[in-house]
């Protein structure tokens, strides 16, 4: 299964098995302090289209773009910021917000075939964000939690993307608009997170044929040295069918390409030289 995502320029990015993984760059979020959470309270794009081309220098294929934070009007800086970034580079966007009206109104300035992220299975949320989905042709970033919370186990997690995916073709959405989050949770909190992990990976390619996303960085979190633990784990879920992930790509591409090239997706090495070419390259100047 393909899930296509196209700039508002037409470039294409193609998600699906076989294929080399997808890097989201994550790193346009309000999360923590900083120039980027100042400029989305004070409407000052500059740091948000700076952390935007660096991204995409570093390698991401799309970008996500996250305003909802205390003291941001999502429904003026959602817009704002993807206006700022459709201009500044051409990449794929994902557009991560649950409200509709903050989404609708940076659909509403022709974004190519974005990936709206991320609803989960309360159905509220899903008739809300499920008709713009339909509405400007977008792909969806689905999550295996409910009203109930995260599931603890993998039948349940399938379960719940189960039911979304169902109720997205009462909308006319067919599957390989989804993508599925089987949720990556700290490992320091429960030590076979990843195992539940990547078993519903396993589940929900067996079972629906989705193709799989995951925020990878939340496995290490509240540990030491946690790129380390991230590029581990990205490199067992990409051998379980993750097709792309949500990430640093300045720390985490060298081991996404180099897992690419060890599970047969990198004809002659191609893809992975060019990018060891591009870092030294960029080291010398």
């Amino acid at each position: 299964m393909e899930t296509h995502v196209v700039s508002p320029r037409g470039k294409e990015v193609i998600i699906g098995d076989n294929r080399p993984t997808v890097l989201i760059g994550e790193r346009i979020n309000p999360f923590g302090k900083g120039p980027i959470k100042e400029g989305m309270v004070t409407g000052n794009m500059e740091p948000i289209v700076k952390m935007a081309l660096r991204q995409v220098e570093d390698g991401a294929d799309i970008l996500i773009i996250s305003v909802a934070a205390f003291g941001v009007d999502e429904n003026v800086i959602l817009p704002k910021a993807t206006a700022a970034i459709m201009e500044a580079v051409d990449v794929p966007l994902c557009l991560e917000s649950r409200n509709p009206i903050a989404l609708e109104t940076a659909l509403k300035l022709g974004c190519g075939k974005p990936i709206i992220s991320s609803v989960t299975g309360e159905p509220e949320l899903l008739d809300a964000i499920l008709p713009l989905v339909r509405d400007y042709d977008t792909s969806l970033e689905i999550i295996a939690s409910d009203a109930s919370g995260i599931p603890n186990n993998a039948p349940k997690r399938l379960e719940v993307l189960s039911n979304i995916v169902e109720r997205a073709k009462e909308f006319t959405i067919g599957s390989e608009r989804l993508i599925a989050d089987c949720i990556a949770e700290s490992s320091a909190v429960n030590n076979t997170a990843a195992m539940l992990t990547t078993e519903t990976m396993q589940m929900v390619k067996r079972v629906l044929g989705l193709n799989l996303v995951l925020g990878a960085s939340n496995v290490s979190f509240g540990l030491p040295d946690r790129p380390v633990i991230n590029a581990v784990f990205l490199s067992l879920a990409i051998d379980k069918g993750l097709n792309c992930a949500i990430v640093n790509a300045a720390k985490m591409k060298p081991y996404i390409t180099a897992t690419d090239l060890m599970l047969g997706r990198d004809p002659k090495a191609r893809r992975y030289t060019a990018y060891y070419r591009k870092m030294k390259s960029a080291a010398a100047h």
